[in-house]
């Protein structure tokens, strides 16, 4: 009986690193395209005005990593995990002051 679990253990691992993986993998892709159609919709000199990364900036390192995470090397790559960072760095920081800037109502 022990022998059978023993088996079965490392099959069950491959499962669980594989829907690990693929969780960690969405959650990437939606707080980065979340943060890049956000950062796209907001006017360029609203980003100067609260002393951030202008908008051009801030396409371009949410796109690139967005790209390379979509192309293939994951949501745990180096890419991925940068992707990730800037991404929520965006959303609970650049995006807060951008709807301040708008007293509460800009576009999100």
């Amino acid at each position: 009986m022990l022998a059978g679990m023993a088996i079965a253990a490392p099959i069950f691992v491959f499962d669980a690193v594989f829907i690990i993986d693929r969780v960690l993998l969405f959650f990437a892709l939606v707080v980065q395209g979340i943060s890049l159609v956000h950062a796209i919709t907001q006017r360029s000199d609203a980003f100067a005005a609260i002393g951030t990364l202008p908008k051009g900036g801030w396409i371009a390192i949410l796109a690139v990593c967005l790209l390379l995470t979509l192309l293939g090397f994951g949501a745990l790559s180096i890419f991925g995990l940068i992707g990730i960072a800037a991404g929520l760095i965006y959303l609970l920081d650049v995006r807060v002051g951008l709807r301040d800037l708008h007293d509460g109502k800009g576009f999100w």
